[in-house]
């Protein structure tokens, strides 16, 4: 107990949290409750490409079907959780993730997802035995009816992406990648809130040149990188329930400002192209929103150099067909 001739503890900053060390720390926890998802290292030609190395993540085989899972349980396991059990607003992923790591700890969760959440996800979510809510036309709208849940009732917030946690635990995929394939030079990967993209910059942006890619139809960091700071960005994209959430995160924005190289700008068209040549190329099935990253290469809107060792995301394979 602290004296009266103590001072007060001075607040932590969140982002003194968000360092390689931190996201080491992390996969100690975690690592009993999440898969080491698998690398596949080809060559870039084999998409039409001049020639080249690629190596493609295969985060799509995590539990719950996406990168989330990490995130989950690092919540789960780290902060404390009421009696009221757990409850967050997702497009899809991140809701059936939190609803996965409660069902394998005997934590009761509530999750809030947008009516353009996809079946698949819906499906998943309704089957780790979560209390679901579908309401709203998009994220945000599903975000605010959560908000409103949270404030009469007792249970831990799970955010999909601003939040310490959540960004520790989605680092441990580029962690886990650096040690995979050494030789890689750069990382692509998806943005929507941004939490998957300054996960990875904390834990390997020393050592990897980073990349996001972002719909043209939901470029949230793209407009807050050009505004300073996180502003309301278009919503509309086919991959609207895995990277469309109006703004992104402080956290994530001070993040991939100061730790990420580049950010690119992918067309829908681009998205289901990628999506369309990854099934037929490597048999490897992704929800739209996963294949964002493989889309800024596979376009040219990212071009790396012929030696250059490319690393993509598949960051999420919770879609019905491919």
């Amino acid at each position: 107990m602290r004296t009266q001739t103590e001072p007060p503890s001075a607040p932590v900053d969140p982002l003194a949290r968000l360092t390689p060390q931190g996201v080491a720390e992390v996969e100690q926890v975690i690592r009993r409750h999440i898969r080491l998802t698998p690398t596949v290292t080809l060559d870039r030609a084999e998409f039409g490409l001049p020639p080249g190395p690629l190596t493609l993540k295969l985060e799509l085989m995590q539990h719950s079907g996406s990168f989330k899972a990490r995130g989950a349980f690092t919540n789960l396991l780290l902060r404390e959780v009421p009696a009221g059990g757990v409850a967050a607003a997702s497009g899809g992923n991140h809701g059936a993730a939190v609803a996965y790591a409660a069902s394998v700890l005997g934590i009761q969760a509530h999750i809030f997802v947008p009516e353009v959440s996809s079946p698949a996800k819906i499906s998943r979510i309704r089957g780790y035995g979560a209390e679901l809510v579908v309401r709203g036309e998009t994220y945000s709208d599903a975000y605010a009816i959560f908000q409103e849940w949270i404030a009469a009732n007792d249970a831990l917030p799970v955010h999909a992406y601003d939040q310490v946690e959540t960004i520790l635990g989605a680092g441990t995929t580029g962690l886990e990648l650096a040690r995979q394939v050494p030789a890689a030079t750069t990382v692509l990967a998806g943005v929507g809130g941004g939490g998957l993209l300054s996960g990875i910059a904390t834990a390997v942006s020393d050592r990897l040149r980073v990349v996001g890619a972002e719909p043209y139809g939901a470029p949230t960091m793209t407009a807050a990188l050009a505004a300073g700071r996180p502003v309301d960005a278009a919503t509309g994209s086919v991959a609207v329930d895995s990277l469309a959430p109006r703004r992104v995160g402080e956290l994530t924005f001070a993040v991939t400002s100061k730790r990420v190289q580049a950010i690119v700008l992918v067309s829908d068209d681009a998205i289901t192209s990628a999506q369309r040549l990854l099934w037929e190329r490597a048999r490897i099935v992704a929800e739209p929103g996963g294949c964002a990253a493989l889309a800024g290469l596979l376009s040219g809107a990212y071009c790396p150099e012929p030696d250059e060792h490319v690393a993509v995301v598949l960051s999420g394979a919770n879609t019905a067909s491919p």
